[in-house]
């Protein structure tokens, strides 16, 4: 049985601040006290918007996935196909159904959210809603923002758990809703 007075409690905020409030990124300095009555006035938060993550299976049995340039990071990276929630958008399951299909082509009616995650509860605000896309086909061409220069990949189901142990799939989020669109599949 765990001790109450050791239990986590959160911090209070006594002030915040946006330091950087640009389109594409977004900074909070918040002044916090933490439980013990410790005061930090420099705890900054990236105010991030949530995101979508999707695993889309196709009917012969292949996951789109998807290759691009990753600035920040400074390489090409394989990627489930994702974004972010737009400012206008509410409803996650519709966000996912929309970035499948502009990021590949590709778009299913048989979309089950899997569930919902925390990328970096430290310093991020958002959350990102994983998505299994059974029975996906293609419909379109892809339909890029400016910045964007994806390759779609088809990869045969059986294949994916071995590109994400031998290190071809190396982004966090994507590792993780591959395995769990894996384990639901039974694969």
């Amino acid at each position: 049985m765990s001790d109450k007075s050791n239990a986590p409690q959160p911090w209070k905020i006594l002030k915040s601040d946006m330091v950087v409030d640009e389109k594409w990124y977004k900074l909070r300095r918040d002044e916090v006290e933490l439980p013990n009555g410790h005061v930090m006035d420099d705890y900054y938060v990236s105010v991030r918007p949530n995101v979508v993550l999707v695993f889309p299976v196709t009917e012969d049995g292949h996951v789109i996935f998807v290759r691009q340039y990753k600035h920040a990071a400074g390489d090409i990276f394989i990627e489930l196909p994702g974004g972010v929630i737009d400012e206008h958008e509410n409803n996650p399951l519709e966000a996912a159904r929309r970035e499948l299909l502009e990021e590949t082509g590709y778009t299913s009616e048989e979309m089950e959210p899997l569930l919902e995650v925390i990328d970096n509860p430290t310093k991020d605000t958002n959350r990102i809603y994983y998505f299994l896309a059974r029975n996906a086909h293609k419909i379109a061409e892809q339909d890029l923002d400016v910045s964007e220069h994806i390759e779609v990949l088809k990869v045969p189901l059986q294949e994916v758990e071995s590109m994400i142990l031998s290190g071809k799939v190396n982004v966090a989020g994507s590792i993780a809703l591959s395995l769990l669109a894996l384990r639901k599949l039974g694969v």
